[in-house]
This record gives C-alpha cells, structure tokens and sequence, in this order.
C-alpha cells in the first residue's frame, strides 16, 4: 500500500475550510484513501468529521495511505493539496 508523509501548510490546518475541501477532494479519488496523525488511528480522508477529530495544526506532519485503483496518483493529488496553503483563495 502507496503511502506519503506530508506537511500541513494551511494556517488553519486541517479544520473548517481546509478540511471540507481535503475531504472533497478525496471523496473523488479512484482509491480508497486515509490519513493519520502521529499517535491517532487511521480516518478515512474523504470523512470531513473524522477529519477533524485528528486535530491536525499547521506545520503538522499527517500519513497518507490508498488502497485500490490509481493509488499513487491518488495520494500524488492529496499530498499537494495539503502542501498548499488551503485557507487562501483556492
């Protein structure tokens, strides 16, 4: 299973606005996709309130990991959406 570790860059981090449009985002991959925090469980990406219950803060690293149908490009396309700064104009 692909994996990726990436860097929170939005202000917010992954709460309110950053988190509606990571969940969207992963709701429209082909692969199953989930993200973890250090010392959390695994939660389905495309769960805004799972999402939210990793209290996941600016500059915090998360793992992401699919499963299924185009995997890698799957995580290639989430993992950027995280290194973006989600709270400006998107």
């Amino acid at each position: 299973m692909p994996e990726r570790t990436v860097k929170i860059a939005s202000t917010s981090g992954l709460h309110a606005r950053p988190a509606a449009i990571f969940s969207q985002a992963a709701s429209e991959q082909s692969a199953a996709v989930t993200i973890e925090k250090v010392g959390a469980s695994p939660v389905q990406a495309s769960s805004i309130l799972m999402l939210l219950t990793l209290n996941v803060d600016h500059g915090d690293e998360v793992t992401l990991r699919a499963e299924g149908d185009e995997a890698e490009e799957s995580l290639n396309a989430l993992a950027a959406l995280l290194e973006k700064n989600l709270d400006e104009n998107f």
